[in-house]
């Protein structure tokens, strides 16, 4: 008898395993390059992959996150194959299709696409409160931190070096640490100050504020004015006072949007699942981090795109009545 047991046992063993198998065949694989850990990039992608998988049954994909070295990394290695989706500053997209600033060496690339836009990007300037840092030109001299290459953020940080007159010589130290490692290096004394860009509440902010004496320093002024009259990607934005410990006023500030992106060669349907798993539930995407509480579907299909709409994300809209 216990023979025959082991037997069935094994039979349907191996016949679950061999379903499994066929069902992992009958499901497409893809990834979401977003950015550090502690950033709202990562969860940003978390937070569509969750909604992607939930449907997995119905949709056929398997999505995944990775974390990366932030926009400039996602949009060249989607270009190149390895990645299918992004997440990517809406300044970033822009040049990645003139082949100007950061991808004057690539070339334009035509074929990215849009899927939408997510939540502003506020820049942060953030400084030891015993830095004697109060404005931007009061960098000079100190050890900066203006982010690793390759991220939306150091971009970020050479337009407002560039309005501001600055470049990294004026600094003693001009470091290139990515945001998982700036919050550390701040209050360890390591640096002085930091420039990141990132949606509102963000978890680098949140632990440099809460672990040493942090200021944000203001962003705002007559070369403010210049860099925004100048870059139509970018927008005033404000952090409110309070939303960070030790900084009870409002800040003053400017920044891009986040946006989603992928190839003209992804495939429609995928591109459909992942714009329908979103807005398809919308509400529940907004409640999955904080800097989605404020979004609404009109400005995300429009807002801060410069590429063309993947057909796949079109197909949608146009069901929905929204193009």
């Amino acid at each position: 008898m216990n023979s025959i047991k082991l037997g069935l046992s094994a039979a349907l063993a191996a016949t679950l395993s061999l379903a499994s198998v066929a069902q992992a065949q009958d499901q497409n694989f893809i990834t979401i390059g977003t950015g550090g850990v502690t950033g709202v990039y990562y969860p940003t992608g978390g937070a569509i992959c969750r909604l992607v998988n939930a449907n997995r049954d119905d949709n056929g994909l398997r999505c995944s996150v990775e974390s990366t070295g932030g926009s400039v990394y996602n949009v060249r290695t989607i270009r190149q194959g390895e990645l299918t989706f992004g997440v990517v500053q809406s300044d970033v997209q822009a040049a990645a299709i003139a082949g100007t600033g950061a991808f004057s060496a690539d070339g334009a690339y035509d074929d990215l696409r849009a899927l939408f836009s997510i939540h502003p990007e506020p820049m942060h300037l953030m400084a030891r409160a015993d830095s004697g840092i109060e404005t931007v030109a009061d960098l000079k001299g100190h050890r900066v931190n203006i982010a690793n290459p390759g991220s939306g953020t150091r971009v970020l940080a050479e337009t407002l070096m560039k309005y501001s007159g600055l470049t990294d010589g004026d600094f003693s130290m001009a470091a290139e640490l990515t945001s998982a490692e700036q919050a550390s290096a701040l209050c360890d004394g390591n640096i002085d100050a930091t420039v990141w860009a990132a949606g509102l509440p963000n978890g680098s902010t949140q632990e440099a504020t809460s672990t040493c004496d942090v200021k944000l320093i203001p962003l705002a002024g007559d070369n403010i004015d210049k860099l925004l009259a100048e870059n139509p990607a970018y927008s005033a934005a404000t952090i409110p006072g309070g939303m960070y410990n030790g900084n009870p006023d409002d800040i003053p500030t400017w920044g891009p949007r986040a946006t989603l992106v992928t190839s003209a060669e992804t495939a429609d349907d995928e591109v459909y699942a992942v714009v329908k798993a979103v807005f398809d539930n919308f509400s529940d995407f907004q409640r999955l981090h904080p800097a989605f509480a404020r979004l609404n579907e009109e400005e995300m299909i429009s807002a801060g795109l410069t590429a063309k709409l993947h057909p796949g994300a079109v197909r949608y809209y146009q069901e929905r009545g929204w193009l």
